[in-house]
């Protein structure tokens, strides 16, 4: 889950790490009175969306006074920032900005570990500096039984060429990074820039935090940091159900039973979906083992009610729970979303495999005679998949 700029602030305030006082508003008038909180003086007004670019964009703004953050909001509030609508604007006190630094830590996947970045040049996009000038970011790796200590913190801030002056404030601020990155069950903690400021003092002056949602169970406060307006309806109505759902931009719908075999039905999928028009997968849907009528029902609605979708391909392999059990729930599923006046006239595909395929495909070939014209049974995975991809190209 990535964090908005003052959700991380937040939590790098709650762990040592210095920051500039801040403030939220959703309205103008809740921005001058934070304004007015912050002092009465000069503030930054920013943009508080989960994407790269709000400067350039116009998403960031000096304000001189209270009257002129209201009026600074105003132009942000509403505005889209590469696809992403700015529900809320964050200010700070104007910094006397002297120097700009780069500074992180993330978890490394590539080499099993983790790692920090350090670099003199702040401020700008890391991943383009990480091209052009790849000597000027620094990249340290940390044990992860060892951490962040002031030995490895000295030897990132050597590495990353930090200036003498400053080496004791940034060391410390390592070690205080460290524990927002294990104490928070963090992915990546990121201050972009870190500052030096006309003073002497270092600060971090924007921020960026990724948490792990696998660490919820242990998380419960990480609830509160969930962005609503980002949620899309559908994923959101997936997960009200339980269901592991992904959003995707395609338009064959998938249901598998197991997250290998999904993911290999999106692939097949979208390899067929070439031979017309790059007909691609609409989502990722994994029912899992139990594959009930409510499951089923569940997920085919979620899926049917995805206007994009034209096409269903439903990819069982039978093992702990049977083929005909899965078939059973299938036609248990469509009687029932047919009985709440569901949308089940978009072709779905199936193909059964595994343990008592041949009852499971007996059930289903029984349903389609019965009036369940909207099935139609394939052999094979690959057969399957292209049907899917054809149906979904003529949108029938």
């Amino acid at each position: 889950m990535d964090l908005f700029e003052y959700q991380a602030r937040d939590l790098f305030a709650a762990h040592g790490v210095p920051v500039l006082d801040g403030a939220v508003a959703e309205t103008p008038e809740e921005a001058r009175a934070a304004a007015e909180r912050l002092g009465g003086g000069r503030v930054v007004v920013k943009a508080q969306v989960k994407t790269g670019g709000r400067g350039k964009a116009g998403g960031v703004k000096l304000a001189d006074d209270p009257d002129d953050a209201a009026e600074k909001a105003g132009q942000i509030l509403g505005m889209d920032i590469k696809g992403h609508t700015v529900h809320r604007v964050m200010l700070a006190p104007a910094a006397a900005i002297a120097e700009e630094y780069y500074f992180s830590i993330l978890l490394d996947r590539a080499n099993r570990t983790y790692l920090a970045m350090a670099s003199r040049e702040g401020g700008v996009e890391i991943e383009k500096l990480a091209v052009e000038k790849p000597e000027a970011l620094a990249r340290v790796p940390i044990d992860a039984l060892t951490g962040v200590d002031e030995a490895k913190a000295r030897e990132i801030v050597a590495k990353g060429g930090f200036p003498a002056d400053i080496a004791d404030q940034v060391t410390a601020l390592a070690q205080q990074l460290w524990d927002v990155f294990v104490q928070q069950d963090a992915t990546l903690v990121e201050i972009n820039p870190l500052v030096k400021t006309s003073d002497g003092k270092v600060v971090a002056l924007d921020g960026k935090v990724t948490l792990d949602e696998n660490a919820a169970f242990r998380q419960a406060e990480h609830a509160s940091l969930h962005d609503e307006h980002a949620d899309d309806p559908l994923e959101a109505k997936a997960k009200a159900k339980n269901l592991n759902y992904v959003k995707l931009d395609g338009q064959v719908g998938i249901i598998g039973n197991g997250a290998g075999l999904v993911m290999s039905t999106l692939d097949v999928v979208a390899y067929a979906g070439e031979e017309f028009g790059a007909v691609k997968p609409a989502n990722f849907l994994d029912i899992g083992g139990g594959a009930s009528a409510e499951v089923m029902a569940d997920g085919l609605d979620i899926i049917l009610g995805d206007p994009a979708v034209r096409s269903v391909f439903v990819n069982v392999f039978g093992g702990i729970t049977a083929c005909d059990a899965v078939a059973n729930g299938i036609v248990q599923a469509l009687d029932l979303l047919t009985s709440k006046g569901g949308d089940v006239s978009k072709p779905i595909v199936v193909r059964l495999d595994g343990n008592n395929a041949d009852e499971g495909r007996r059930i289903l070939e029984e349903a389609i005679s019965s009036g369940h014209e909207v099935l139609e049974l394939q052999d094979t995975m690959d057969g399957a998949a292209r049907r899917a991809a054809e149906l979904a190209s003529a949108g029938v």
